[in-house]
């Protein structure tokens, strides 16, 4: 019976140390979130200003641009007599040289029956000149004496935009209305560099600008019935299918500030934390601003707290209850001081060696933790020269690629010097003095593709340059031009007749290129008298994009899911390591460009290259 007492105290004891210390983690745990919650809405309140401001700002460089059209000459002129030609042409020039200036998508000049007069695209097949826009709502406030701003996705090319409205009078006699259609595009992509989500909502809770492009037009929740008709009517969003975004609401922090959960789709690596979602309206608009923050780091953060603060707990109860049980020692020695000296004696004999005992553990204890240290410094010492080896192994495999990037300079290298041997017996100095010049430059092009090689292993932050597609295309045609004639393989560009620049480095871009067509050539070695066909467009007014495709036998499934990583190859040992269309696609991606590939309807692979457009010229042109 006493043996059980004996057992059953110190059980309990250790089951209240236990629960005391759960209690503190808990707690702990449920104060560091309420702070950290505290501290991002504070932060997710500063971040809505500034994204708030950046919005106002873009739209307020615009705010005052219809009202000013009714300031021009030709806009009065042709809003009076609306039947002239030579009036809606002068009209047509003002407005088209004034877009080009501000920036805007387009901007055109509405009768008082909402047909367009005068619009600055009227070059375009797809002009706006002649339609009937008296369904917008833009078109009914404007006409009706109030300033309109508008949103909604375009009838003629399906281009979202935002249109600034306004009434344009002589006296109190109204003209007609103008319409500035401006893109905000450019605040999307300052969204997507930054970590947290955002998205702008509508009167109609519809989704129009996000930093995830997949969220775009859609909806916080079904739409009724009576809704989409509306929309359907107005069409505002030229009838697009708006699905609902998959975001619940967990718990409601404020009226402006929750915590909610998104489901994102199977195959999208996002963030499985939950989101403090914070909103605030746009000033001078039905417009909600959304603010998405993952809640990740602040349970991570949350449970280091309590963890440290368990361990902190259990250190200061085990101190306590080490000093009172060294109390209750000190009294027991007095007792047995008073009643017996012998006893005493005794007893203090016993301190004495456990003492000694004590201070062997502590010996030990020190050179138990002294080892450890070593042991730990062994280990890092250890994973270091890993890591090393690790570096060195990938920058060997890398240096291995040179001879395959290199293989085409040098046989366009092989050919001119034999040429240029020729030339010189023959006395043809000219000639042979152009191949040299060519030699020079294709092992100056050499060095600069060794560097494009360094350049994948480490990212390069420097100024990316521009290049000129057509130039860019035909020296890359030219590298190749032994092995095109050799296969007998039919060349078709379909590139636009003025020069088109893109935000490339040229050299980079040419390699680039130089890859596409050597992969087009290789897929048809067993198919002499194959086509590649280049096709160069400009349907969007900020980007290119390039397309080739090759009369091979396409890509198959496997290989289409890994064709863009490392390594991967369907060549043999000998032809090639499997870099090329990675290094491709890290030189694409750098530029701010993507790089798909893609099997044709009527045969062969197509590979897709997307790059920005840009008017300025290379320093060096």
């Amino acid at each position: 019976m006493l043996k059980r007492r004996s057992l059953l105290g110190p059980i309990m004891y250790l089951a209240l140390i236990a629960l005391l210390v759960a209690t503190i983690c808990v707690g702990s745990f449920k104060t560091s979130v309420s702070a950290s919650l505290a501290e991002m809405q504070h932060a997710a309140e500063q971040r809505l200003e500034l994204y708030a401001a950046g919005m106002d700002s873009e739209i307020e460089r615009f705010s005052r641009l219809p009202a000013i059209l009714g300031l021009a000459p030709s806009i009065n002129a042709l809003l009076a007599k609306t039947d002239s030609p030579p009036l809606q042409a002068n009209a047509n020039r003002y407005l088209e040289q004034l877009t080009e200036r501000t920036g805007a998508l387009a901007i055109y000049i509405l009768d008082n029956q909402g047909r367009v007069v005068a619009t600055s695209n009227w070059r375009r097949a797809d002009s706006y000149l002649g339609e009937n826009d008296a369904f917008r709502p833009y078109f009914h406030e404007a006409i009706g004496g109030r300033p309109s701003r508008f949103f909604g996705i375009g009838t003629s090319r399906s281009e979202p935009g935002y249109y600034l409205s306004q009434a344009l009078y002589q006296g109190q006699h109204r003209l007609g209305v103008a319409v500035v259609k401006i893109s905000l595009e450019s605040l999307e992509h300052s969204w997507a560099t930054g970590r947290a989500l955002v998205w702008v909502t509508d009167a109609n809770r519809v989704v129009i600008l996000a930093s995830r492009p997949d969220w775009k037009f859609s909806t916080l929740g079904a739409l009724s019935q009576a809704e989409t008709s509306n929309l359907d009517q107005s069409r505002q969003y030229n009838r697009l299918k708006l699905s609902p975004l998959k975001v619940d609401t967990i718990r409601a922090l404020s009226p402006v500030t929750r915590i909610v959960r998104w489901h994102a789709p199977q195959d999208a690596s996002t963030d499985p934390h939950r989101y403090l979602a914070q909103t605030r309206p746009l000033p001078g608009s039905n417009w909600n601003l959304t603010l998405l923050l993952s809640l990740g780091p602040i349970y991570t953060l949350a449970l280091v707290r309590a963890a440290l603060a368990g361990v902190f707990s259990i250190l200061l109860l085990t101190g306590l209850f080490w000093l009172k049980e060294r109390r209750r020692r000190q009294r027991d020695k007095l007792a047995a001081r008073e009643a017996l000296q012998q006893a005493y004696l005794l007893l203090e004999h016993k301190v004495e060696q456990r003492t000694a005992d004590l201070s062997a553990a502590n010996h030990l204890l020190q050179a138990e933790v002294s080892e450890r240290i070593r042991a730990e410094e062994h280990l890092r010492e250890t994973q270091d020269a890993l890591l090393q080896a690790g570096k060195l192994a990938v920058i060997g495999q890398l240096s291995t690629q040179v001879a395959h990037e290199l293989n085409q300079p040098l046989t366009a290298l092989s050919t001119l010097s034999g040429n240029t041997i020729k030339y010189l017996a023959r006395g043809d100095l000219q000639t042979a003095s152009s191949n040299l010049d060519t030699i020079g430059q294709l092992v100056e092009r050499m060095g600069k593709i060794t560097g494009a090689l360094r350049s994948f292993a480490r990212k390069s932050h420097g100024h990316q340059g521009h290049a000129l597609v057509r130039q860019t295309l035909d020296n890359a045609l030219f590298l190749l031009d032994q092995r095109i004639q050799h296969q007998q393989v039919q060349v078709v560009r379909d590139l636009d007749t003025e020069d088109q620049y893109v935000r490339c480095d040229q050299n980079r871009l040419e390699q680039v290129l130089v890859n596409l067509l050597a992969n087009a050539l290789d897929a048809m070695l067993e198919t002499p008298g194959g086509q590649i066909e280049i096709v160069c467009t400009t349907e969007q007014a900020t980007q290119l994009t390039l397309s080739l495709r090759d009369s091979g036998p396409g890509l198959s499934p496997p290989v289409l899911e890994h064709l863009f990583e490392p390594f991967f190859t369907t060549k043999p040992v000998d032809a090639g390591l499997g870099l090329g269309l990675a290094l491709s696609t890290s030189i694409v991606a750098e530029a701010g460009g993507t790089l798909t590939a893609a099997n044709h309807p009527e045969g062969g692979a197509v590979f897709t290259l997307t790059l920005w457009r840009t008017t300025k010229e290379p320093d060096d042109a």
